[in-house]
């Protein structure tokens, strides 16, 4: 992290009277449908200086994103403050290799203008349609054997009194600025059933084939469904397609995650060579999703455990497919950020995609965390889980040094929710 720019509410100019009340009539809730907010007082702020005023003025807000939180980290009973219009600052900085967007940038929108200008993102996630602001917030999402989370390519932030994985608990994030590199081209193959067995004695050469890989299972049959090999166009990178990968055998057509399902949506795949922007995501730019009508959970394990931990959970098949639309394996590069689940450990996460039926999975999860607690897991903060929260502080050591800088940066609790108090304050 280069720098910090913190703005204090207490500077601000009256500017409230131009924010804009969003909510009427409808119930808020989250994209997959399957959080009921406990406010519909949502304002939008298209300024800095609306942002200070609403702060300074409110005793209890929290910044709502683009919504793609499957549990209450991001709810308030109070106020909500959107910064979606805040879409419009999207600064490069060739010499430096960074770029500067506002908090309502969604990634959608910053990588055409990046790959445009000739610059390119290391990694990113399988839906586009996500905030950059958001996604750094929770460390999480892309993957690859060497790269890092979409946190890890923040240098530095500016924000009215927040921090990277500052789990919306800080502040108001208002830019976020990212180190780039130069744009370049990939190709995406996708392979079909992938023997149990093959994974479990080469995970390391599979994972290591490719610049991102994604192994995308059912848990049914002892064998991985599909295998999404992404690799750059460039001679020590790229990755030479055969007709048979570990068993597995080279698709005919583009797929779907969930094979039965129409791969209209999904990016090119069969090797055709394309921006990072268009390979990287599982999903197409121009595809805006409509209400999600499923659930997620997601945990995160040590790498050096990744295929006890696989197994572990594929013990659990017939308990688990039932509830299932499927399930994606990848790996992440460590990182060093206090409250990210891949904090000074390389990780494999292991993604659950539910059918949109809570008491089955929340009956399922403690099942599924029993079985991954030998393995110190950590899950994944924007998405469902059952663990305790003497469990999460066992799991972030450097849990009791986040509440003191929150103490610091928030000493009235205005950015507290219910969740936070649970899961990170402790009471």
């Amino acid at each position: 992290m280069s720098f910090l720019k913190i703005i204090s509410a207490m500077t601000a100019s009256p500017a409230l009277s131009s924010l804009i009340t969003w909510a009427a009539g409808d119930k808020l809730k989250n994209w997959a449908g399957n959080v009921d907010y406990s406010t519909e007082n949502l304002y939008s702020a298209t300024s800095i200086n609306q942002v200070q005023e609403f702060v300074k003025k409110r005793n209890k807000l929290k910044v709502l994103g683009t919504r793609h939180c499957f549990n209450k980290i991001a709810d308030s009973a109070d106020y909500f403050l959107s910064l979606k219009e805040m879409d419009e600052v999207i600064a490069l900085d060739p010499q430096a290799r960074t770029v500067t967007v506002a908090a309502g940038v969604t990634y959608g929108k910053l990588c055409p203008h990046l790959h445009a200008k000739g610059f390119a993102l290391h990694n990113l996630a399988s839906l586009p349609h996500i905030s950059v602001a958001g996604a750094c917030s929770t460390a999480t999402h892309g993957s690859g054997e060497k790269n890092g989370n979409l946190a890890t390519a923040v240098s530095a932030l500016e924000f009215v009194t927040a921090a990277v994985v500052g789990l919306g608990a800080l502040g108001v994030i208002t830019n976020v600025t990212l180190d780039v590199q130069p744009t370049f081209l990939m190709r995406q193959y996708v392979y079909e059933n992938l023997p149990l067995r093959q994974m479990q004695d080469h995970f390391d050469a599979i994972e290591s084939s490719a610049y991102s890989v994604s192994l995308f299972t059912d848990w049914q049959k002892q064998r991985i469904n599909e295998v999404w090999l992404k690799s750059r166009v460039e001679p020590a990178q790229e990755f030479h397609a055969t007709p048979e990968f570990f068993g597995a055998k080279l698709a005919t057509r583009n797929l779907h995650p969930i094979a039965e399902l129409s791969a209209e949506n999904c990016t090119e795949q069969m090797g055709v060579p394309g921006p990072w922007y268009e390979r990287l995501p599982h999903f197409r730019m121009g595809f805006t999703p409509s209400a999600g009508k499923e659930l997620q959970t997601e945990y995160f394990v040590p790498r050096r455990h990744a295929v006890d931990a696989i197994l572990a959970v594929e013990r659990l098949r017939d308990q688990v497919t039932p509830h299932l639309m499927i399930s994606e394996i990848r790996t992440i590069a460590a990182d060093n950020f206090w409250m990210s689940p891949c904090r000074n450990q390389p990780s494999v996460a292991i993604h659950f995609t539910w059918k949109q039926d809570w008491p089955a999975v929340r009956a399922l999860l403690p099942v599924i965390e029993r079985e991954l607690a030998p393995f110190h897991v950590r899950p994944h903060w924007g998405k469902l889980f059952t663990i305790s929260p003497d469990q999460l502080k066992a799991a972030y050591e450097k849990l009791p040094e986040f509440v003191q800088l929150a103490k610091k940066f928030d000493p009235h609790a205005k950015f507290r929710n219910d969740f936070l108090n649970t899961n990170v304050f402790g009471g």
